[in-house]
């Protein structure tokens, strides 16, 4: 039956009503698609710029922030003019050989090589490891720089040629790092810092290693500064200048004043110790085992601080005090790989880590023989080992000695050595009852609390109540 002209007239409408309705619902649905795909590509940016500033792998750059960086500008003088003179394919071929022996002397100073671009070259000291002694480790490094030179235009002389001269800049203060590179890192440094060691090798007299006065505050007790002016900083105002002379009377050796002697070493090193102090801190919190309720981080610090004490006590060197105070600091180090001869392990880490906190060989086995003599029973022969096993078994005839001898149960406990309290006050007895104090020091500090320790825990016994 066919269909009336008004059927089909309605069927029509019908169809291009619902034709319009999927017209209207394809183009909502396009609408929220490109919403979508502009959402997910911020997102995305997102992520990116968050992965950059993280270090993630996808090779980016990774950002780094520094409040206390060393930055040294050099900048080769006269170089120009000396081309025009001798040619510059030899000169280039000189200066090439020049910045490697730079590479050399910063890198012996545990400092960062930045980049050098044409007759420039700009190193960093406390960083990428963070550091105290970056402002005294770049001035070290200056000098060594400066006599460099000036024994390269003594050789030239001879020979009747010329070289350029050499100015140097440093300040401290913050930076930026960008990591650039996977297989080879290299760093870009940003920020006033770097800007102001620029404008202070500028500003600065050729020949001569000049410094700021926020670096110059943090040197001069082991430096001799000489005033030299003031800088306009805008935003800071006028900074003071100063030029580096040498090692200061107390810590030079020879008459130039440009050879340290070893009280200066002696006083560096133990403001490297702050440095050391805080990785060996660290490695110990990540790595001791959970189950050492004693030998834990706390007992190194206290055996550290007990060493001071008692060592201060006994009159010791500064030295003496710096290989007591290492020591200590490793005398338990050994149980992050094996408790069972962990004072042995100790001395193998101590042969690793200490080279590059500038210990030479002799003081190392100095430490070696220290953290040996903890070992039970203890065999001390010199003070050093005496103070240390005074301070390793301290807490004896102090006032803290039952919660700290109950880590000690609990840790013997967890490794069933012991397992029952009254036997473990038994142990306590006759292990106080054999032990003694090396030092005259700790003897005067803790023997009469260590006896009233062995009155306490003998009432504590079954048999005598």
């Amino acid at each position: 039956m066919s269909k009336s002209k008004a059927e089909f007239l309605a069927e029509l409408e019908a169809l291009q009503k619902q034709y319009e309705q999927l017209k209207r619902e394809y183009s909502e649905t396009l609408a929220q698609n490109e919403k979508l795909v502009a959402i997910n590509k911020k997102n995305e940016e997102i992520l990116s710029s968050l992965q950059r500033s993280k270090g993630g792998d996808d090779g980016k750059d990774k950002l780094l922030r520094y409040k206390m960086v060393s930055v040294l500008y050099a900048n080769i003088q006269g170089f120009s003019k000396l081309t025009e003179q001798i040619g510059a394919e030899a000169l280039i071929d000189d200066l090439d050989k020049f910045f490697l022996q730079l590479d050399t002397i910063v890198a012996k100073y545990n400092i960062e090589k930045i980049n050098s671009i044409g007759d420039t070259y700009m190193c960093a000291g406390g960083m990428p490891q963070k550091n105290r002694t970056n402002p005294i480790e770049i001035i070290l490094a200056a000098l060594e720089i400066q006599q460099h030179m000036k024994n390269l235009q003594e050789e030239y002389t001879k020979q009747g040629k010329s070289l350029w001269e050499i100015s140097i800049g440093i300040h401290t203060g913050p930076v930026t790092a960008n990591i650039i590179g996977k297989k080879k890192i290299s760093y870009e440094l940003k920020g006033d810092t770097v800007n102001m060691a620029s404008r202070i090798q500028a500003s600065g007299e050729v020949g001569k290693i000049t410094i700021s006065e926020m670096t110059y505050e943090l040197i001069e007790e082991y430096f001799r500064c000489e005033y030299i002016g003031k800088m306009p900083v805008k935003y800071m105002g006028d900074i003071s200048l100063y030029a580096v002379k040498g090692f200061s009377p107390d810590y030079f050796l020879d008459n130039e004043g440009l050879i340290p002697n070893k009280k200066f070493k002696i006083r560096f090193a133990l403001v490297k110790y702050d440095d050391l102090e805080e990785f060996i801190l660290n490695k110990l919190e990540k790595e001791l085992p959970k189950h050492l309720f004693y030998h834990n981080l706390k007992h190194t610090i206290d055996v550290t601080n007990q060493s001071e004490l008692i060592g201060r006590g006994e009159g010791i060197e500064d030295e003496e005090m710096l290989l007591l105070k290492t020591a200590a600091l490793f005398h338990d180090l050994g149980h992050t790989i094996n408790s069972k001869d962990h004072e042995f392990i100790g001395t193998q880490l101590v042969k690793e880590i200490l080279p590059n906190y500038s210990y030479d060989e002799e003081q190392m086995e100095i430490i070696n023989g220290i953290i040996m003599a903890t070992k039970l029973p203890p065999t001390p022969h010199t003070l050093l080992q005496r103070i240390i096993c005074d301070a390793d078994l301290d807490y004896l005839g102090r006032a803290d000695f039952v919660p700290v001898s109950d880590t000690l149960f609990q840790e013997l406990k967890h490794i069933n050595v012991i397992t029952n309290i009254d036997d473990w006050n038994r142990l306590q007895i006759k292990f106080l009852s054999a032990h003694q104090y090396f030092t005259e020091t700790a003897n005067k500090l803790r023997e009469v609390n260590k006896q009233q320790q062995i009155e306490r825990i003998m009432k504590l016994l079954p048999e005598n109540q």
